[in-house]
C-alpha cells in the first residue's frame, strides 16, 4: 500500500497519521496492552505468508478497516506465476459466492423499485415452472431454502434425459432455467437450508426479467458506480482487463492454471465477479454508511432466515449471520475457477478483514480468522482444537463408517442423504485424502451445536502422521445433512 521509495514530506506524514491510527485501533481492544504498529503489522504478515507457504497459495490480497479507517490494502506472492507478477491492491481476483451479496442488493433494489416481491412466488416470473415449485418464494432463493438443487453437484431430468451442466458449454438463460426445472426438489420449500447456486443463477434471470436488463449492468450503474468501485465487473476473458491475476488448482501437489470455464457461465450471479481489494474497501464503506438501499432492506438482508419449523437458521441473503462478542458477525466465502475468497465483518469492533487468494485449493477463513486472531483473540472463530465430552456415541460412530468407506472409495451418494450430489462429487477427493493415511486412531469431539433443525457437530480425526477436522450434521430424522473432511 505504502510507496516505500517516496522520500516526501508528504509521505512521511501519512505514515506517521498510519502509525498513530493503528496503535489507537489496537488499544481499543479491551484488555489488549498496546503494542508497536510495526510489530502487530509484522505478526499479521507473518501469519499470511505462514499460511501461504503451507497451503501453497501463489497469491494472497488482504484488506481490513478498522472503523472505517483503511490499516492494510495489500498483497503477497504472485497474481502470476508465470510472467512473475506481484499481488497489490489493484490485483483483479474473481469473487466466487461472495458475488452473491452483490446479487442479493439487485434483488433488493427491484424489491425497491416495487417490481417485486420477497414473498411472491417464483412462479409468478417463472410462468412455466413445475406445479412443485409454486410454495417457492424469492426470499426461498436468496436464503437457500427453496429445495432446488445445486446445479454444480446435480443432475436434471430435461427432455426425458439425464443432463449434467457441461462446463465447457455455453447456456442461455432459458436454458439453464429448464435444467433447474429438471431437478427434483430436495426438501420442502422453507424447511430445511441447503446451499443452492442454482437459486442465485435464478435471482439473476429474475432481475433481467422484472428490469429489462442484464444483472450485470444493474449492479454497475446502481452499485459499482455509486459507490466507487471502479474496476468492479462481471467476468469476461475476452476483454482486456487491468491487474488481472490468472487463477491456479493443486493436482498432485502442483501447481497447474485453472480450468477453462464457458463464457456464459462465467457471468451468472451465483458468483461470477471480477474484484479488486480496492472494490472490497469501497464495498465496505458501502455496507457501514447503509448506501445504495433504504435500511428496511439491509435490515432483512441480515435478518437470519426462519425456517417452517420455526427455528432460525444462521443465513440472510447472501450472508452467514452469527455472533461474535455479543454483536453480529457477518462473513461469507466464495470458490470459483482458481480462486478463494473471504469477507468478515466484526461489528463487535467495527472491524473488516477481506482475503482474496488465486488458489481453487486455499482455506481463506484460515487467514481472516489468524488475522483476526493476531488483532484481536476473541475475534478468533476457528473451533478449538480441545475435545469435550461426547453424549452421543453413535454420531462418532457414524463418522467412523463413513470415514472407512471413504477411505476404501465406498462413499456412495445414498449414504449422504440430503448432501447426495456433494458426495458424488467428494467422494474421491476424500478417498485421495484418507486412502494413504491408513487406519484411524483416535476421532475427537470439538464442538456440537443446532443449525436451524440439524445436529452439528465437528471432529478431530487423528490419524499416525495427520489430523484431520470432519464436520457432520443430522436432519430431524438423523439423515445426513452435511458432510466434509478437512486437514487441519
Amino acid at each position: 500500500m505504502n510507496d516505500y521509495r517516496e522520500k516526501s514530506l508528504m509521505t512521511m506524514i501519512n505514515r506517521v497519521r498510519a502509525g498513530l491510527l493503528l496503535l489507537t485501533f489496537l488499544a481499543a481492544f479491551a484488555g489488549a496492552a498496546p503494542r508497536q504498529p510495526g510489530d502487530i503489522m509484522a505478526q499479521v504478515d507473518d501469519v499470511v505468508r505462514a499460511e501461504m507457504q503451507r497451503q501453497k497459495v501463489p497469491g494472497v490480497a488482504l484488506g481490513i478497516v478498522s472503523k472505517g479507517k483503511v490499516i492494510a490494502a495489500k498483497g503477497y506472492g504472485y497474481a502470476n506465476v508465470e510472467l512473475s507478477v506481484p499481488v497489490t491492491a489493484e490485483t483483479i481476483f474473481q469473487s466466487g459466492s461472495v458475488g452473491k451479496q452483490f446479487t442479493a442488493t439487485a434483488v433488493m433494489l427491484q424489491v425497491e423499485d416495487g417490481k417485486l416481491a420477497l414473498d411472491d412466488s417464483i412462479t409468478k416470473y417463472f410462468t412455466d415452472a413445475p406445479p412443485s415449485w409454486r410454495p417457492i418464494t424469492v426470499r426461498n432463493l436468496l436464503t437457500h431454502t427453496s429445495g432446488i438443487p445445486d446445479y454444480e453437484t446435480e443432475a436434471a431430468n430435461v427432455g426425458g434425459g439425464v443432463q449434467v451442466v457441461d462446463y465447457r458449454r455455453d447456456y442461455t438463460e432459458d436454458e439453464m432455467t429448464k435444467i433447474a426445472y429438471g431437478m427434483p426438489l430436495k426438501f420442502a420449500p422453507g424447511s430445511r437450508w441447503s446451499y443452492s447456486n442454482t437459486g442465485y443463477v435464478l435471482l439473476g434471470i429474475l432481475i433481467h426479467k422484472v428490469s429489462g436488463r442484464f444483472y450485470g449492468d444493474v449492479l454497475k450503474d446502481r452499485v459499482f458506480t455509486p459507490l466507487g468501485m471502479k474496476t468492479a465487473r462481471v467476468i469476461s476473458e475476452a476483454d482486456i482487463v487491468p491487474h488481472r491475476a490468472a487463477g491456479y488448482r493443486l493436482l498432485n501437489g502442483e501447481l497447474k492454471n485453472q480450468e477453462w470455464v464457458s463464457p456464459s457461465l462465467d457471468s451468472t450471479a451465483d458468483g461470477s465477479l471480477y474484484l479488486s481489494m480496492l472494490d472490497f474497501i469501497a464495498w465496505d464503506r458501502g455496507l457501514r454508511a447503509h448506501a445504495v438501499l433504504k435500511a428496511r432492506s439491509w435490515a432483512q438482508i441480515y435478518t437470519p432466515v426462519t425456517l417452517t419449523s420455526g427455528k432460525p437458521y444462521p443465513y440472510g441473503f447472501a450472508w452467514d449471520v452469527d455472533e461474535s462478542q455479543g454483536q453480529p458477525w457477518y462473513h461469507h466465502g466464495g470458490s470459483w475457477q482458481g480462486f478463494r475468497t473471504y469477507i468478515s465483518r466484526y461489528l463487535a469492533d467495527d472491524l473488516t478483514i477481506v482475503v482474496l487468494t488465486n488458489l481453487a485449493d486455499a482455506d481463506p477463513d484460515r487467514f481472516v480468522d489468524g488475522v483476526a486472531r493476531v488483532l484481536d483473540p476473541r475475534l478468533a472463530q476457528i473451533e478449538p482444537s480441545t475435545p469435550i465430552p461426547d453424549s452421543e456415541p453413535l454420531i462418532a460412530s457414524r463418522v467412523r463408517a463413513l470415514l472407512a468407506a471413504a477411505s476404501g472409495g465406498k462413499l456412495s451418494a445414498q449414504d449422504l442423504s440430503f448432501a447426495q450430489g456433494e458426495a458424488a462429487q467428494q467422494a474421491k477427493e476424500f478417498e485421495q485424502l484418507l486412502h494413504p493415511l491408513g487406519a484411524l486412531r483416535r476421532l475427537d469431539l470439538l464442538d456440537r451445536r443446532v443449525l436451524g433443525d440439524d445436529r452439528a457437530s465437528t471432529y478431530a480425526a487423528v490419524y499416525a502422521d495427520r489430523t484431520l477436522r470432519v464436520q457432520i450434521a443430522l436432519a430431524p430424522d438423523d439423515r445426513i445433512s452435511d458432510f466434509s473432511v478437512q486437514p487441519e
